[in-house]
């Protein structure tokens, strides 16, 4: 019963069987393979368009590095309160980019647009002590297992664009959000305004596989010496890129998100027929959010189930209790039904 983050599922058999192959060939050094190149003219038939396609290790180097493509001095970049970009990553986007971040609040896990449209207004171009406005990212989907719809990617976009800021997306959950929307990988990025994408693949049955998306090749101009200096550009490339081959082949990068969601379903059907536990909040990912009393979890501990405890966001919607405790629940391509059934099981009789 393993719970507490996509990132402890293994390598889904595929992918493992194609770093397999890959290992026993000679090829091209540093992103020059015919490999490489293959994989990068698949993201061009994914997104319908043109795109420049950088690969890197983790989802943190995709996001600093983002950013530090459209740096600029004295700039702040805008992302909710409670995104993993400015709460998990140590300040590494900031240590990159050299920009500071700023928290913009919104329920749900979603920047709210008055807020951001507010916090764009008081850091103008020509405000020489504060900072100046210079990117807005958004994750998606959230950390708080929420999704942005188009429509609220469009009207964040055209905040920014009104402001003459760059968008990036944090997809470390990209294909999760996306089978959830029932939308196209162009839908929910550059056709809604998003300049750069973190596309994320190790949360989803990839061993070690990022890449970093570019819509607007303009941006992408000096990204090859930021990837290089950052120590992001591999000698060995062609094993991210032989992981990216099988993750994008016949579509199993979907089938692996879907797996996930549906299981997330079957985790909170269940807990809200318990009268023990409750869903924190609405999710609509493969992230689930849970007040379970402490006996409960405490048990479900005991028995093997792993999860992390989660601190409350700002807009809690139920006050969490003293002999209660908030947790979260991530499913993965890996996650059985036997998983959900045995872990609800625990929670009953708690």
């Amino acid at each position: 019963m393993f719970f507490a983050s996509d990132n402890w599922a293994g390598a889904h058999p595929a992918i493992n069987e194609r770093l397999s192959r890959e290992s026993a060939r000679f090829a091209a050094a540093y992103g020059t393979s015919d490999l490489d190149k293959a994989v990068e003219a698949r993201f061009n038939e994914i997104f319908g368009r043109e795109v420049s396609v950088y690969f890197v290790s983790t989802g943190t180097a995709a996001n600093s590095l983002s950013l530090a493509s459209v740096a600029r001095i004295g700039g702040v970049v805008f992302s909710h309160s409670e995104a993993h970009v400015i709460e998990d990553e140590c300040g590494a986007p900031d240590f990159f980019s050299n920009m500071r971040m700023v928290p913009v609040d919104g329920e749900n896990g979603k920047m709210d647009p008055a807020n951001l449209a507010s916090g764009i207004a008081g850091f103008p171009q020509d405000s020489l002590h504060h900072g100046r406005a210079a990117a807005v990212t958004l994750t998606q989907a959230t950390e708080s297992g929420t999704i942005y719809t188009l429509d609220e990617i469009e009207t964040l976009s055209t905040i920014a664009k009104a402001n003459g800021l760059p968008v990036h997306m944090d997809g470390a959950r990209f294909a999760n959000a996306l089978v959830a929307l029932g939308t196209t990988p162009a839908e929910m990025t550059w056709k809604r305004g998003v300049d750069i994408l973190s596309f994320g693949g190790t949360k989803n049955g990839c061993w070690c596989a990022e890449a970093i998306v570019f819509f607007n090749p303009e941006l992408a101009k000096d990204f090859a010496f930021i990837r290089k200096r950052a120590a992001q550009l591999f000698s060995k490339t062609r094993f991210i890129s032989a992981q990216f081959e099988a993750y994008l082949q016949d579509d199993l990068w979907l089938g692996m998100a879907r797996h996930a969601n549906t299981m997330a379903d079957r985790l909170r059907a269940g807990i809200r027929s318990l009268n023990s536990t409750r869903l924190a909040w609405d999710t609509t990912s493969n992230e689930v959010f849970a007040v379970l009393n402490k006996a409960s979890a405490e048990a479900a501990q005991a028995r093997g189930a792993k999860f992390y405890d989660w601190p409350a966001p700002h807009a809690m919607p139920e006050p969490v209790k003293d002999d209660e405790m908030l947790i979260r629940l991530v499913t993965s391509f890996a996650t059985t039904e036997d998983d959900i059934d045995q872990f609800l099981s625990i929670c009953k009789a708690g």
